[in-house]
């Protein structure tokens, strides 16, 4: 809690409602004193003060320690309804007193019931001061409580015998009809100094419950006595008469014993509980007053004799009979005293080997260092966990052996915990570094105490959970194969460069890196050369950048680097040093990596984005990635800059894809067939069947557009196997409508692969619509390096067994095509249109085609060839050999009208071809005959 909380708390509440409450009565008693001072103006007022005051408030002091004692439990409830009683017998006696003076207007007899009453008056209050008071716990303690009572009590009977009672009962002998005033002359000081003993004697003993509450009713008390004292004095007793200033001490009495039950009651209404006690130093003198309690009674009743033999007196037989049972009394008390000494010795004796084993069987250092820093003791375990002998540490200072740059932060916890209340703070904990004998440093866990001004430590070696806590977070922010930072201590790191200081730097860059390849690599060579690969990229990346920058693995083959800014204001020359540094990092990645007998070669693709104003880390990570991606996308092995239209261009492509995935269910796709034309003939042989999709903009996208930006697989498939069955339906129609022309679908090989399209239902897609099965010609497209060869053979058997054609699409480019070319049962070549766009310009290229077309013929393959656009291509195409075209040079793709009325007409003019040929004639490509149980494959 705030200082400014503490004050405006309730308790501060409290303790200011207890000073009014002081303070109020204190005006009560010091205005009854005052008007007793003065008389109170008249006799007969003062008279009537001096009783009914009198009586009124002891009254509230009986009406308030019974309400308090109603109120609360416990075992101090007793002591409060005998201190109701006893001050009730006051106001009794006070009234009687009233009643004979104010209201019969004659004097007190003597005695009287106000006699009794006020005898009355003692007895509960010294029984209510035992029930107050510590209660002992053995015989012995109770012997010495009564011991100690008679060692005050008979030390001043002792006094007041030699001072005054004496002469007193001297007179009661002289005058046996004046026996009972004497005996009361007597009887009141008897009692007043039995309960001054039970004061003096219980203050020592009085218990740690309501502090407050039992020092004011003792207050009191003794003040009530104090005044009885005075009273019986023989020389105030004779003109004493009521409304004297002597009645000021009984009211203000009786009033602070009123007050004394509510101030306890107040402080255990305080929030913060019970008061602390009081600081340790007033105890020790407390004990001595204790101590001396005896010796002082024993001194009194010396006084008391000596007094006798001064004034030249003879002794009386009561001083000596009181003085030799006090003596008696001291006697026995230190007697008692002595033995439970021995046996606190032998207790305490025990207990320190008890506790010194402990000590130094324990596996903990416990040290004891003075107020100057100096170690006063440490324990044995010193040499087992520090390395250092006890003795050795003895005598130097604790500052020595603690490491210098935890020593202050070890002083200004020691501080602040020695300023701190002890009842608050009772210890605290603190964790260092300890010199070793050794000279390294250990981890060490400290609980430190007070003690005697100094402190006690109690400390630990925690160096193995220090080294294994930083193990788990280090673990928990770095990857475990490579052991460079991870994502999640990359973004920190961002996070901390965009902030403080470097925030307005626009140099701070992000680097995102992939390794152009790496799959491969772990296809053929297996994964655990990956890791090896891997664990060589990120050596050789942390290698390459500088000190202050931070290299990272993302995940899988993705790396990261953060190159921090320098405060170069430059940023065109900024993005120049970056971007060599880039350059740096993608030769440096693409090396050959050796791993055992293996050379393997990867790329590297690098996104590089720079901090902005106001960047956050995770967009300024989104940057360079993008730029990452659109390095990849744009060929591989290449340093792409973020711009901010990558940004605007994967919004677009995100649209486009949420748009992709409704367009199959609303129907928004369409077939169109552009025609296979007979080089030889211009006939159409065959239409090859192309998917457009029209979106609800109008927009006509072309395959190679949305796949692109699709992104996703399942659509991918779901497309696909829509294009085949609805190519099957309609090459069905035309066939049923007299244009039995074939129809070629393309498919990626991954998707020949899939257990249920197109091996399932191709079959039962020809079964259902009619369509004869060497109709339907499948062009396999790419050679994805995750495809098996087997597994793609395999399948391409069984479909060629059904009837259906295999054409190879795309021959001419990628490095598994000649392997295709070897296992794969092929009837049709494919010609990329790579080849076919530079065959007339290109001689390399004519050459290569040529000699394409050359393997074609001699495997007796028939070859088409795509991206056939102008007649010049048409002419040399056929001039090598290629047997059928399609491209724009005879039709773009048409729809299902268009196509029909092409199919009519029947051809297409051919560029150095004469006259018009008859429909399909010799220019189809041919059916298969033959069993469909055989396969002929073509020869390797």
């Amino acid at each position: 809690m705030s200082a400014l909380g503490a004050l405006l708390s309730p308790r501060s509440a409290a303790g200011s409602t207890g000073v009014r409450s002081r303070i109020l009565l204190g005006l009560v008693c010091a205005g009854y004193s005052v008007g007793a001072a003065m008389g109170w103006g008249s006799p007969r007022v003062a008279v009537f003060m001096g009783d009914f005051g009198l009586a009124a408030a002891a009254l509230i002091a009986a009406v308030s320690c019974l309400l308090y004692a109603r109120a609360v439990g416990g075992r101090l409830r007793p002591a409060w309804l005998l201190f109701s009683l006893s001050s009730l017998m006051a106001a009794c006696g006070n009234a009687v007193w009233g009643w004979y003076e104010v209201i019969l207007g004659v004097p007190v007899p003597a005695p009287s019931l106000a006699d009794v009453f006020f005898l009355c008056f003692a007895p509960p209050a010294i029984v209510g001061l035992l029930v107050l008071a510590k209660r002992p716990v053995t015989r012995a303690g109770w012997i010495c409580l009564g011991l100690d009572a008679w060692l005050i009590g008979g030390s001043l009977l002792t006094l007041a015998w030699s001072l005054a009672l004496a002469h007193t009962a001297h007179l009661a002998g002289a005058e046996e009809a004046n026996v009972a005033p004497a005996a009361l002359s007597l009887a009141y000081p008897l009692l007043d100094i039995v309960l001054v003993s039970m004061v003096l004697a219980l203050h020592f003993r009085r218990s740690g419950v309501n502090r407050s509450a039992v020092n004011t009713a003792i207050a009191a008390l003794a003040l009530t006595v104090l005044s009885d004292a005075v009273f019986t004095s023989p020389l105030l007793r004779s003109t004493y008469h009521s409304g004297q200033l002597l009645d000021a001490g009984w009211f203000a009495g009786s009033l602070l014993l009123a007050y004394a039950p509510w101030a306890a009651r107040r402080a255990a209404r305080a929030p913060g509980g019970p008061t602390p006690p009081r600081t340790v130093s007033s105890r020790p003198i407390a004990g001595s007053l204790a101590a001396l309690t005896p010796y002082l009674a024993a001194a009194v009743c010396t006084l008391g004799i000596l007094y006798n033999v001064v004034d030249g007196r003879r002794v009386d037989r009561v001083v000596i009979f009181t003085g030799c049972t006090v003596v008696l009394a001291l006697v026995v008390r230190q007697g008692i005293m002595l033995l439970d000494n021995i046996s606190l010795t032998q207790e305490l004796a025990q207990k320190e080997n008890h506790f010194r084993s402990l000590v130094q069987g324990s596996s903990d250092v416990i040290m004891i260092a003075a107020p100057d820093g100096t170690l006063r003791y440490v324990s044995p375990a010193a040499a087992g966990v520090y390395g250092r002998d006890a003795e050795d540490l003895v005598g130097s200072e604790l500052s020595s052996i603690i490491h210098p740059d935890d020593l202050g932060r070890f002083v200004h916890e020691v501080r602040r915990f020695l300023a701190a209340p002890p009842h608050e703070e009772p210890t605290t904990r603190i964790e260092c570094r300890f010199r070793s004998g050794a000279g390294d440093w250990l981890n060490v866990e400290s609980t430190v105490n007070r003690h005697q001004g100094g402190l006690l430590l109690n400390s630990r070696d925690v160096t193995e959970r220090v080294r294994l806590q930083a193990q788990l977070q280090h673990n928990a922010e770095h990857d475990p194969l490579t052991d460079l930072p991870n994502r999640a201590l990359f973004t920190a790191r961002v996070r901390q460069a965009l902030g403080g200081r470097r925030a307005s730097d626009p140099g701070t860059a992000v680097l995102f890196i992939d390794l152009d390849g790496f799959k491969q690599v772990n296809d053929t060579i297996g994964h655990q050369a990956g890791d090896e690969l891997l664990i060589q990229a990120g050596r050789r990346l942390q290698d390459s950048v500088r000190a202050g920058d931070t290299a990272a693995r993302l995940g899988g083959d993705e790396f990261a680097a953060l190159i921090v800014g320098d405060g170069t204001r430059d940023q065109g020359a900024r993005e120049y040093q970056v971007h060599e540094i880039a350059e740096r990092l993608r030769l440096t990645l693409s090396q050959p990596y050796r791993i055992g007998p293996n050379e393997v070669r990867v790329a590297a693709s690098i996104g590089v984005a720079f901090a902005e104003p106001a960047i956050s880390p995770t967009d300024l990570m989104r940057n360079a990635d993008l730029a990452m991606y659109r390095a990849k996308a744009g060929g591989k092995d290449r340093v792409e800059l973020y711009a901010p239209q990558m940004q605007a261009d994967v919004v677009r492509r995100s649209e486009l894809a949420t748009r992709l995935r409704s367009a199959l269910r609303d129907g928004e796709f369409a077939l169109l067939h552009q025609p296979v034309v007979h080089l030889a003939s211009g006939s159409v042989a065959a239409v090859a069947a192309q998917a457009r999709w029209r979106s609800a903009q109008g927009i006509l996208f072309t395959p190679a557009e949305f796949l692109r930006v699709s992104g996703d697989d399942d659509r991918t498939a779901e497309l696909g196997r829509w294009l085949l069955e609805e190519a099957v339906a309609q090459a069905a129609d035309r066939a049923r409508a007299g244009h039995p022309v074939a129809v070629s679908v393309r498919l990626p090989a991954a998707r020949l692969l899939e257990t249920g399209p197109p091996l399932g239902s191709v079959e039962a897609l020809l079964t259902r619509h009619g369509l004869p099965s060497g109709a339907l010609m499948i062009e396999v497209a790419d050679s994805d390096p995750r495809v098996s060869f087997d597994a793609l053979e395999q399948r391409l058997v069984a479909l060629r067994r059904l009837g259906v054609r295999i054409a190879l699409d795309g021959f001419g480019s990628g490095f598994a095509a000649i392997n295709a070319l070897r296992r794969l049962p092929i009837d049709v070549l494919k010609l990329d249109r790579n080849l076919v766009e530079g065959v007339v310009e290109s001689a390399r290229l004519h050459k290569i085609t040529s000699g394409l077309l050359r393997i074609a013929g001699d495997l007796g393959l028939q070859s088409v060839a795509d991206g056939v656009d102008v007649p010049e291509q048409v002419l040399a195409l056929r001039a090598m050999g290629c047997t059928h075209g399609q491209g724009m040079a005879f039709s773009g793709p048409l729809d299902e009208y268009r196509l029909r009325r092409a199919l009519v007409r029947g051809e297409f003019p051919v560029p150095g071809v004469p006259g018009p040929r008859p429909v399909m004639a010799g220019g189809s490509i041919p059916l298969l005959t033959g069993s469909h149980t055989e396969t002929p494959v073509p020869p390797t």
